[in-house]
């Protein structure tokens, strides 16, 4: 069993990782008008550039930005797209964790305008990132899929004087993504990927029916979905490997959906265009690796076995016999490892102290090397 050279890469990770304090302090100041965008700027280039020594320590060959730059995995590039605005009010969405709920409450997005990509959306910090990587490390760019533009308000949250059909929104959205990863190829982008809430989330019967209610085809929406995702991706240069991962909601270690991929599986795996797949099996309440019988000869999945919702670092040999598991229904050469989520979605983060996720994250690389060379 070999290493790869292209990604995704056997010893993987999502994207986001735990902001410094420095940063958040920053962060803060710069809320409070203590300092300006300049200074901001000058701490968030400071923090990437140790974030990225901290990959390349650990031994990973992926390199990420961690995020830093962002409040939020997805609205800060989705409130970037032309057309799309902060909505007046909040959403609710309930999020769970051992000890309880609690509520998390983004802004509203609305659709008032025709979509379209004026600037390339994080383009400059991506431009930034690729001047900080070291040799033998890659440069992956993480963004949200069109579906997250859809996904919480539905038909609702996209005027119909601007688009009365549905079909115009997507063509629309769609031809934003495409011209964003033209112009992210021009950077030099070798590494995309496609963040993905809503695939994971259709497959618990609570969020098929929370579709049902803002007027979606609940048993069909995956179907669009993933046609969508290929039309978004489908001139992408040669030589950019695309991912997606797929989770059930994270938020200061706590979730929203659950169950096993079982619903999207078989439409997932076999018409969805993209390399690999990063995919959550951290617990019981992501479901068995059954659905893996669906996985095509040619692509990978990443198994998100080792959680970022705790700090507790995982036992290695029994990360090796649940790749074991995994492998009874894909070629152990199809699957790589990684944590099965970002440890910071949004700025909060996820409630694990910097060293338990370097420990975390050099586990992986180790694991994989024994596993696969």
């Amino acid at each position: 069993m070999a290493p790869r050279d292209s990604p995704p890469f056997r010893a993987d990770h999502v994207g986001s990782l735990l902001r410094p304090p420095e940063l958040l302090k920053a962060r803060d100041d710069h809320a409070a008008g203590r300092i300006d965008d300049e200074q901001l700027r000058a701490a968030e280039d400071e923090a990437i550039r140790g974030v990225v020594a901290l990959q390349r320590d650990v031994g990973l060959r992926t390199a990420t930005d961690g995020e830093f730059r962002r409040a939020s995995w997805h609205m800060d590039f989705i409130y970037s797209l032309d057309g799309i605005s902060r909505a007046p009010g909040n959403l609710a969405v309930k999020f769970h964790n051992e000890q309880g709920d609690l509520e998390f409450t983004p802004a509203a997005l609305r659709v008032e305008g025709r979509i379209g990509v004026a600037e390339t959306i994080f383009g400059n910090a991506f431009e930034f990132l690729r001047s900080c990587v070291s040799a033998g490390q890659t440069p992956k760019l993480t963004i949200p899929s069109p579906s997250m533009v859809h996904y919480r308000g539905g038909r609702a949250a996209i005027d119909e004087s601007v688009y009365p059909a549905m079909d115009a929104f997507w063509s629309d959205l769609t031809a934003a993504y495409r011209e964003e990863v033209r112009r992210l190829g021009e950077l030099g982008c070798t590494y995309l990927q496609l963040d993905d809430t809503s695939l994971a989330y259709l497959n618990d019967p609570e969020q098929r029916e929370y579709v049902r209610e803002i007027g979606g085809d609940a048993e069909h929406q995956h179907e669009a979905y993933v046609r969508h995702i290929n039309e978004a991706i489908a001139e992408r240069p040669a030589g950019m490997a695309v991912t997606t991962h797929m989770c059930r909601g994270n938020f200061r270690s706590s979730w929203v959906a659950q169950g096993g991929y079982d619903f999207v599986a078989e439409t997932l795996f076999s018409e969805l265009q993209v390399d690999g797949f990063f995919m959550e099996w951290d617990d019981a309440r992501s479901g068995s690796f059954e659905p893996l019988r669906y996985l095509p000869k040619g692509k990978l999945v990443v198994l998100g076995l080792v959680t970022t919702k705790r700090g507790e670092l995982e036992d290695r040999d029994l990360l090796k016999r649940r790749i074991d598991e995994a492998a009874r229904y894909a070629d152990l050469d199809q699957l790589c490892l990684s944590p099965q989520c970002g440890f910071s979605s949004t700025v909060e983060g996820n409630v694990l102290s910097h060293e338990q996720q370097a420990q975390k994250l050099r586990t992986i690389v180790e694991v994989a090397e024994e596993v696969w060379g």
